[in-house]
């Protein structure tokens, strides 16, 4: 799983002032072809810049580094309307006579601003954070990612934290109308979120404190009386500021939301809630497939991958059941790791093994490295086994493969090449950071959450780890298999639990019953879905369509079929809907026939 910021985040901005120009007016007669879509997507782009200071400080605006989004209420009104003036704006550009790559801007901007229309719509900012996308977990990416090649950018980082206080506050208010209207995170999940909130919040603040920690990066250009002003200014906001932002935000979880927060689980239950859920669907898998369609596949998807996990298991020698061998495989010692460091290596060992094999598979690489970095230890008790951090080609600042080295009886081995494929390489980083590199490509098209494109490509690459040969024995080819179950059981769970009116117990049947993963994540898992509803039916989704298109492909080349350069056709375009990558994928079967 990627890092994906809250979805608050995504559509929010700072402040704007007068000198901002907002979208342009449409027009009784609007500019027609190419030179209006151009017009359209800079002034999009400029627009969601200034909505997103957090992606414009990615894609290297050095000033957006000092600002977080305005998350408020009617910074979401005022979207709205801006986001309804492009879609009547697209809507008069006639899609006949554009080139591919124009078809491909205007199709994909039409989608973005339909989504986050429907976002407004539906008010998700109510869901003021998840069991594992918390404001104080932003924060701790942020600080991670946080470029330090000057005083200038420290200075920029201060900023940042000076502003979080209020994103508390308005996180607050946006809750509270989550209270009121009856659009609350279940009592389990927000009991989670308040634990967590009230470790962060009673942490003692010293000059290393996690969010202080980037300031440790300075160059040596940066003076010793510089680097110990930027820390002492630090620690004031932190104590002054955001320590007791968040000690007022617990003070509200646990007078407020807690006694509130909604007693069912799934989301299905609110007013609106099953409309709410199919837009998700949707909007998650980037089809037209019904939660019940989703809920079919899952099962179907689970009986065929436990026959094949039946026969893996056969070839380890193992001679009891299948609950047995789970059971094996979840206690025995020469699975789990000696130490946190143990499990760091045996991971970057791992990412360096697939390294080697990359240039086989792919024509194109990304210029932008990766590191292999442990998830926060102050975040990581709540946190998934592992994640991508996506890093800037315009910052300087590398993608990070996150392992959580907590628990370490809980994070089998055996499922590390698995993890290790689909959050580096060529899993996320790849896909990411090659999208990052896309000059041809705007930043719309490169920063859009095409949730089912980017998982699903994620969980192809765990498959395709068996071609390059990273799984060494049966058990890590069970740890795969494993893998794909999760996937395939979140179909079952997600549309159980949302749409179903499943219990946790029913939800949590598929993956104690067919999965080697562990009690911890299992139960980190569910919190996952609960508290997300949608984003888990993207995975398998993806995959089954990266699957399906290569299959036509090389069923279609025969002998011309060339992985290198399928692996480019699919990926130099940057994340797309599920239907327009089928598309460009029968575009380049006819393009490679007629190449001779």
């Amino acid at each position: 799983m990627w890092k994906a910021l809250p979805v608050a985040v995504l559509l929010a901005a700072a402040p704007l002032t007068a000198a901002v120009v907002l979208p342009l007016a449409a027009t009784a007669q609007p500019p027609e072809g190419k030179a209006a879509l151009d017009e359209i997507v800079r002034d999009y782009q400029g627009w969601s810049d200034r909505e997103n200071p957090v992606g414009a400080g990615f894609n290297g605006d050095r000033a957006a580094l000092a600002r977080l989004p305005d998350i408020t209420l009617a910074a979401d009104q005022r979207r709205a309307k801006d986001l309804a003036v492009f879609k009547q704006r697209l809507a008069a550009v006639p899609e006949a006579g554009l080139s591919d790559n124009d078809a491909l801007n205007r199709a994909i901007l039409i989608r973005v601003v339909d989504d986050q229309l429907s976002s407004l719509k539906f008010d998700q900012a109510r869901f003021a954070f998840s069991s594992d996308d918390t404001w104080d977990g932003m924060l701790a990416y942020l600080a991670d990612s946080a470029p330090m090649g000057s005083k200038a950018d420290a200075e920029a980082w201060l900023s940042r934290l000076a502003a979080a206080p209020k994103l508390y506050a308005d996180a607050t208010d946006n809750a509270r109308r989550g209270i009121k209207t009856g659009w609350t995170q279940p009592t389990y999940i927000a009991q989670l979120v308040l634990t967590q909130s009230r470790a962060v919040a009673a942490a003692p603040v010293t000059e290393t404190d996690p969010l202080l920690r980037p300031l440790e990066k300075l160059p040596a250009s940066v003076s010793a009386a510089d680097k110990a002003a930027l820390k002492a200014k630090g620690v004031a906001i932190l104590k002054d500021g955001l320590r007791p932002a968040q000690a007022r935000f617990v003070t509200f979880l646990e007078k407020e939301y807690l006694p509130a927060a909604r007693k069912g689980l799934g989301v299905g239950s609110l007013k609106d809630g099953k409309a709410y859920y199919a837009w998700l669907a949707r909007r998650y898998t980037t089809t037209a497939m019904t939660p019940e369609e989703i809920h079919a596949l899952g099962q179907s998807e689970v009986k065929r991958i436990r026959a094949e996990m039946d026969a893996v298991m056969a070839q380890t020698g193992f001679k009891g059941t299948f609950p047995e061998f789970l059971a094996f495989l979840r206690s025995d010692k020469r699975f789990v790791a000696d130490s946190r460091q143990d499990l760091m290596e045996k991971a970057s060992e791992i990412s360096k093994r697939i390294d080697d094999r990359l240039p086989a598979y792919f024509g194109t690489l990304p210029r932008l490295p990766y590191g292999v970095r442990e998830v926060p230890r102050e975040i990581e008790e709540n946190y998934t086994t592992g994640r991508y951090f996506p890093g800037s080609p315009k910052l300087g600042v590398a993608g990070g493969y996150m392992v959580n080295t907590g628990k370490l009886d809980q994070r089998g081995l055996y499922e590390l090449p698995a993890l290790t494929l689909h959050e580096a390489v060529p899993g996320h980083h790849l896909q990411i950071a090659l999208a990052q590199e896309l000059p041809e490509v705007p930043a719309f098209r490169r920063d859009a959450d095409m949730t089912a494109f980017i998982e699903g490509w994620g969980l192809y690459a765990e498959r395709l780890g068996i071609e390059m040969g990273i799984y060494r024995d049966p058990y890590e080819q069970f740890g795969r298999l494993s893998y794909e179950m999760w996937r395939a059981c979140r179909l079952v769970a997600d549309t159980g639990l949302h749409y179903l009116g499943w219990s946790l117990e029913e939800a949590r049947a598929c993956f104690a019953q067919n999965s080697a993963l562990s009690a911890h994540n299992i139960e980190m898992e569910l919190a996952r879905y609960v508290s997300w509803p949608g984003q888990a039916l993207a995975y398998k989704i993806g995959e089954r369509t990266f699957v399906r298109v290569r299959a036509k492909a090389e069923a279609a080349l025969g002998d011309k079929f060339d992985i290198r350069r399928f692996h480019d056709a699919v990926l130099l375009a940057g994340p797309l809907p599920m239907d327009l990558l089928e598309a460009r994928v029968d575009r380049w079967i006819a393009a490679e026939k007629a190449r001779g």
